[in-house]
């Protein structure tokens, strides 16, 4: 590659790139795989941490999309991370169908890649739960941004199977364009530039993401633990349904479907399309 091009890679090379990549990341040592996919639930569970704490003032004065825009440029933080500092996502490492597809790699080393960063990402993502209720940081706003982390919770968990598979298909097109287009660019303003606009517009939007959610709703059943924060949830959105934050609605009603969703949007719709556009034979 000549380090001194300033010109974008073209869609054809992007697809070399990323294929490379791939094979790449599946014959990569299993530990140092997990490491990094702890790193990746963290960085995206800061990501949605920032998002409740810039959205939790229902009493600004601010349209609707516009507060979503703003929650949406927040939530890019964790994806800016993943990109630059380094990191492996599970919705990011759909794309790894497109070495599957060109018989790069094999279906069980796309399995075990998968696997591995979803564990990793999930344990990730709790531990920032964790920290995050253990610093007090859901009583800010007199327990105003705990309140927020509850009612985002409830809501997710509330979406009916077809919703939060749609939401999840329709959130990993975006997530893994939004990668796609970091394979464009040559430089660290480039990759945050084309993480922006993608994963601004999921978030605002209101799409499902399977690893923010391992952050948001395990963060809505600990903040339910706050009474403070249940009294001023309640106050907010009067009839919430405290009682479905529950470890099986979070898995079976809301991960589940989302996780399936976001693989057919990112594997389909994404890297198989490129797929054969570029690379098949």
């Amino acid at each position: 590659m000549d380090k001194f091009a300033v010109e974008a890679y073209t869609p054809k090379e992007i697809a070399a790139r990323v294929e490379t990549i791939c094979v790449s990341k599946s014959t990569t040592d299993p530990l140092r795989v997990f490491v990094l996919a702890l790193l990746a639930g963290a960085f995206i569970a800061l990501g949605a941490a920032f998002f409740t704490l810039v959205t939790y003032d229902v009493s600004i004065a601010v349209n609707q999309g516009l507060m979503r825009l703003i929650g949406g440029l927040s939530f890019c933080l964790g994806l800016i991370l993943v990109v630059v500092a380094g990191a492996e996502l599970f919705t990011g490492n759909n794309l790894l169908v497109m070495a599957y597809m060109d018989k790069k790699i094999t279906l069980a080393q796309l399995m075990k890649n998968w696997s591995i960063v979803f564990v990793g990402n999930f344990i990730g993502a709790l531990g920032l739960v964790v920290l995050i209720y253990l610093s007090g940081h859901w009583l800010t706003g007199a327990g105003a941004v705990g309140a927020k982390a509850l009612i985002i919770a409830e809501s997710k968990v509330n979406l009916s199977f077809l919703e939060a598979f749609s939401r999840g298909v329709l959130c990993n097109i975006l997530v893994c364009l939004a990668i796609w287009l970091c394979f464009a660019g040559r430089s660290v303003t480039d990759k945050i530039l084309a993480v922006l606009f993608p994963i601004t517009a999921f978030v605002a939007l209101g799409f499902e993401h399977s690893v923010a959610n391992m952050y948001f709703i395990p963060a809505g059943i600990l903040a339910q633990f706050e009474p403070q924060v249940v009294q001023l949830a309640e106050q907010i959105k009067p009839g919430i349904d405290i009682a479905s934050l529950t470890l099986s609605n979070f898995l079976l009603d809301n991960l589940l479907p989302v996780t399936l969703g976001n693989i057919v949007g990112g594997s389909v719709f994404v890297a198989m399309i490129y797929w054969f556009l570029y690379l098949r034979d």
